[in-house]
């Protein structure tokens, strides 16, 4: 291992004095060691250059640094300075220990699916992003509603009405799509979580679908100023009725270091309170 990036949030007050530490760690072991400032709005960064991402930061900094990492196979170390750390799994105390097993190849590189999202608008790709945790359509601006066509390997899934609707991957179900009612997957799986938000239908119930599929959804009506899409919470592109979604697996698997089984379970237990909690 030659070069590796620091990417720190800004926005996390002990995250700058532990990038000095792991700099000095590393430099030590004769590793170059850059930084990248992430303040939650800048988009890409050049990554190809390393060997390894070190994150410092929540979940939200992991999800920046996937969509970049997944491109060239650079694994990411993922320090949680965030509230729940469902993927930043490494904790501030830990990040000695845990670097020194990867460094030493003793540490589990843990793959997880990414979904492709593309945009049609006439007949033309207007845009291509992926996504870690979901991609969710909704209308600019507020008390609004949006019509979705949804089909699934070009068979008509279903209609929605409603304020939106989320799709995740396995890693994504824990977020907002858990928050508006899905049901959470172990991250190791294949599939898809479709999660309608506040639809008209009492029978629009969130469905999980193969990764293998392709998921399609045409903007059919929309009472909005316009309609929104975001790809891990990132900068909104713009839709119009007419235009179509299409998401399918990304072939590519971003990696992530220590994100084992047991601390997302863990992190279930203590995060969410999830079946009464660690000591229920």
């Amino acid at each position: 291992m030659k070069k590796v990036l620091i990417i720190v949030n800004v926005g996390k007050s002990d995250s700058k004095e532990l990038a000095g530490q792991i700099s000095a760690f590393l430099n030590t072991k004769n590793i170059h060691t850059d930084f990248f400032n992430f303040d939650g709005f800048c988009q890409d960064s050049s990554i190809k250059d390393y060997d390894l991402v070190i994150t410092l930061g929540g979940d939200g900094t992991v999800l920046f640094a996937a969509r970049n990492c997944v491109k060239y196979n650079v694994p990411i170390f993922p320090v949680n300075f965030g509230q729940f750390g469902f993927i930043a799994s490494v904790q501030p105390k830990d990040w000695k220990e845990e670097l020194e097993a990867f460094l030493e190849g003793k540490s589990k590189i843990i793959q997880r699916s990414m979904a492709n999202v593309r945009v049609i608008h006439n007949d033309e790709e207007i845009y291509c992003g992926n996504a870690l945790n979901d991609l969710v359509l909704s209308a600019r601006s507020a008390a609004t509603t949006i019509s979705l066509d949804v089909y699934y390997e070009m068979q008509l899934l279903c209609k929605i009405k409603g304020d939106g609707l989320i799709v995740s991957t396995p890693t994504g179900s824990t977020a907002y799509s858990a928050a508006a009612g899905g049901p959470i997957l172990d991250p190791s799986l294949e599939a898809f979580v479709m999660t309608p938000i506040n639809s008209f239908s009492l029978s629009s119930r969130p469905i999980v679908l193969n990764q293998e599929g392709v998921l399609s959804i045409s903007v059919a009506e929309s009472r909005a100023d316009g309609i929104n899409l975001r790809l891990d919470g990132s900068k909104p592109v713009e839709l119009s009725v007419g235009d179509t979604v299409l998401i399918r697996k990304l072939e590519q698997k971003v990696r992530l270091v220590n994100c084992t089984a047991d601390k997302f379970y863990s992190a279930l237990r203590s995060k969410l309170n999830w079946s009464g909690g660690p000591h229920a």
